[in-house]
């Protein structure tokens, strides 16, 4: 299963082309992680006056993805290069 996985050329396409996007805009995932954090803090700020389930379960999901998001972007910033 693993050998026709390495083998795929539409998962390598995938990968390079995500890797040279990536080196190119090498502060996206942190921009987008700094966003997420921010949007939960709005998400937070409603749920304070609606006091809902589905917005403590969005928030959750929002700001550790967000976090996440940053801290991955943090270590990938050197490994994709200057």
């Amino acid at each position: 299963m693993f050998r026709r996985i390495d083998r795929s050329q539409m998962l390598a396409r995938f990968i390079e082309r995500l890797s040279a996007t990536m080196a190119r805009q090498r502060g996206l995932p942190v921009v987008v992680g700094v966003l997420l954090v921010i949007i939960s803090f709005v998400i937070s700020l409603v749920n304070l006056a609606a006091n809902s389930p589905a917005l403590d379960l969005l928030w959750s999901i929002t700001h550790h993805t967000g976090i996440i998001l940053a801290l991955v972007g943090f270590l990938l910033v050197e490994p994709l290069g200057r």
